[in-house]
């Protein structure tokens, strides 16, 4: 029997799970200190109350013979699939219930995708990049090629004609950096994607965020998309689903390659690897887009915005750089006196008590970076930027 030698080619330790023993580690040491984290992407407000009511309706239903739920379909139930449609179809994307797969995140879809792939394709992925991109297909043994993201271009890579890349990875708002990318730009990689026949893994999972009507939610909104990109999205930002887990993956129909639908190739993947989200979650879910819901969770996002606003107002203060925060929870800073990413994380917890995610962890251009998020409460927002502001006077 032998292993998966490609496993020792990532690190031991994932990037958070690193953070999170540093700050143990502190706290143990530092019983009486109040640690503040702005690190993690996880959020801390409470499900919507029509969230809430929507699970305890289906929880009771599971109780009562005529109304109990057994197996579901492995691609999701219609009534969640039909609400998602019908939000795409708000922002001028129009989907077929069949191209939709409801899924228990992003993070998942995003690994499991790889399976309709064979090993000898190349990776195109930025740099800085979300870990999950390059571990999934370090682990697979591909080849990963890396485009560079940096101020010069605002973290906003584009095509490279003289580069051939059979799966390219985009995040858009991006995780870590916060930037979003324009239709013009997106537009770009379509074309490159469809010339060079690739395919395109496209990462929405923070296109709630967006306000500006102009910068696209969806891929879907490029012409020529629907032939090249599948798209992944996830109710952990908008609804709050870190904890209920649920998502969904878009594969449109028109994607082929070899004469195969891909579509139909994610259905017979995903019946055969996954039992579907539970009934009681999509229900959840469903009340996410119910006018009630959207409501609800406006007040939530906007609350995370005014934390990002916090931020980024106390950062431009001090004349630190940064993008993101407008359109993203991710604020992208250039660390303070040329320190590198861990010098800075070590500072911040030493010295503030605030903990943050270096840049480095995301690739070699997150170096001299960090990333702060705006999910934590507004109370621990504004004491750490009380403490950024003393400490940097």
């Amino acid at each position: 029997m032998n292993i998966n030698k490609n496993y020792q080619n990532i690190s031991d330790s994932y990037l958070f799970s690193t953070i999170a023993k540093k700050v143990n580690e502190f706290a143990s040491n530092n019983p009486d200190k109040k640690i503040i984290r702005l690190g993690i992407g996880d959020v801390t407000l409470p499900l919507c109350k029509v969230v809430v009511e929507a699970l305890k309706k289906a929880s009771e239903e599971m109780g009562i013979k005529e109304t109990f739920h057994g197996y579901g379909p492995e691609q999701g139930y219609d009534f969640l699939k039909t609400k998602i449609q019908s939000y795409y179809k708000m922002h001028n994307v129009d989907l077929k219930l069949d191209e939709i797969f409801i899924s228990d995140g992003a993070k998942s879809d995003l690994g499991n995708i790889l399976d309709l792939f064979d090993v000898d394709n190349t990776v195109l992925v930025p740099d800085p990049v979300y870990p999950v991109y390059v571990d999934t297909n370090t682990m697979a043994g591909r080849k990963i090629i890396y485009i560079d993201a940096n101020a010069s271009n605002n973290f906003l890579p584009l095509p490279d004609k003289s580069v051939k890349a059979d799966i390219i990875y985009l995040c858009s708002p991006n995780n870590p950096t916060g930037a979003v990318y324009n239709k013009e730009q997106l537009k770009l990689w379509v074309d490159y994607a469809n010339e060079n026949k690739s395919i395109i893994l496209f990462d929405s999972a923070y296109e709630c965020f967006i306000t500006d009507e102009n910068l696209p939610r969806s891929i879907y909104e490029i012409e020529g998309a629907k032939t090249c990109a599948i798209e992944f999205c996830s109710l952990s930002k908008m609804a709050g689903f870190t904890g209920t887990r649920c998502g969904y993956t878009v594969v449109p129909e028109d994607i082929v390659f070899d004469g195969v639908i891909l579509n139909k190739m994610w259905l017979r993947r995903q019946t055969t690897k996954f039992n579907g989200v539970p009934y009681i979650v999509q229900k959840g879910a469903e009340a996410v887009f119910t006018p009630e819901g959207q409501k609800e969770i406006q007040e939530n996002l906007n609350y995370y915005k005014e934390n990002a606003k916090i931020i980024s107002d106390t950062l431009t203060k001090h004349n630190i750089w940064h993008i993101g925060g407008k359109h993203s929870p991710y604020i992208w800073l250039k660390c303070p006196n040329n320190m590198t990413s861990w010098e800075f994380f070590d500072y911040l917890l030493n010295n503030m008590q605030i903990v943050g995610t270096p840049g480095s962890g995301f690739g070699k251009n997150g170096e001299g970076y960090f990333r702060l998020t705006s999910f934590g409460s507004r109370e621990n927002t504004i004491e750490a930027m009380k403490r950024f502001d003393s400490f940097l006077k």
